[in-house]
């Protein structure tokens, strides 16, 4: 027997009654879901997208950060730290984004869902290194792709692309250390060839 994937439009309309005003916004488009709920209402919204019987969203297939400054080389006019995740519910074949923003962009945070999806917990630690996102009651926060000792978060569009500091070995030392950026930046114009035939024109 062929199990079909659910409407869209059905499943809105069955999370909107799951989580009634706990939802800030939903909208389907290219036949997704996408929902967004309060940072205050994060933890206990993902519950219900897991538990309630017409949700049941049993795994969390990504969750990744976003930083919303100058999106779409635009001016920022809303908060800067989105939290972004990704679910599916292999029992009802549905599929949902779920979209929460922290509420502080000098300092994000949001609560941590590994208590939910054991599978949140590398997620949320690449969101923490990479853009500097804290997720409150995870166990085990730290940089998970930078060195421990980085500085700054990298995917933050403010982070400079040359970095802060650079790591060299330091052979009398006998151990590996950090200095000050000393690469020069520089500017390479690609070579660009033309020909007159080119693409069969004569």
């Amino acid at each position: 027997m062929t199990s079909y994937a659910v409407n869209p439009l059905t499943l809105q309309s069955n999370v909107q009654a799951a989580l009634g005003g706990m939802l800030v916004s939903s909208d389907v488009k290219f036949g997704e879901l996408t929902i967004e709920v309060g940072a205050a209402d994060y933890l206990r919204a993902a519950k219900i997208l897991r538990d309630h019987a017409n949700c049941r969203f049993e795994q969390l297939i990504d969750l990744c950060g976003v930083d919303y400054s100058t999106y779409k080389d635009e001016p920022q006019t809303g908060l800067r730290f989105c939290v972004v995740s990704h679910f599916l519910s292999v029992s009802l074949n549905q599929r949902i984004r779920l979209k929460v923003f922290a509420l502080d962009d000098s300092f994000p945070v949001v609560q941590s869902v590994c208590e939910l999806w054991s599978a949140a917990n590398w997620f949320e630690r690449e969101a923490f290194d990479l853009f500097g996102i804290v997720f409150e009651g995870h166990d085990d926060l730290r940089r998970i792709l930078t060195d421990y000792g980085f500085i700054g978060h990298p995917f933050r569009k403010d982070f400079p692309i040359s970095g802060h500091v650079e790591m060299r070995y330091d052979a009398e030392k006998k151990r590996v250390v950090y200095q000050p950026i000393t690469i020069e930046p520089r500017e390479i114009t690609p070579r660009i060839i033309r020909e007159d035939n080119y693409g069969g024109r004569h």
